[in-house]
């Protein structure tokens, strides 16, 4: 099974999500976008603006970890041009 770190972002919030799943990306934001009460919830205009397969759930987890550690507010939009690079 394949796993995918992502971030999402909202324009309405100004606000990114980061998060991994084992499952589709697509049904994964079809699900943030309808059916998801807790914090994306706030908002339906969420778009992936990164996404990064890994092999096991560990590294998944690992790099999610590691982008929220850096990720402070008045940094994102850097980090994410980065990551788009990498």
């Amino acid at each position: 099974m394949e796993y995918t770190v992502y971030i999402l972002y909202s324009s309405r919030l100004d606000k990114y999500y980061i998060g991994y799943t084992g499952d589709d990306l697509q049904a994964r934001l079809r699900h943030r976008l309808l059916h998801h009460k807790g914090f994306t919830g706030k908002a339906d205009d969420w778009r992936i603006v990164y996404a990064d397969p890994y092999r096991t759930k560990e590294e998944a987890y690992r790099r999610e970890c590691e982008i929220k550690h850096f990720s402070v507010d008045k940094y994102k939009h850097n980090i994410i041009r980065h990551l788009k690079r990498q």
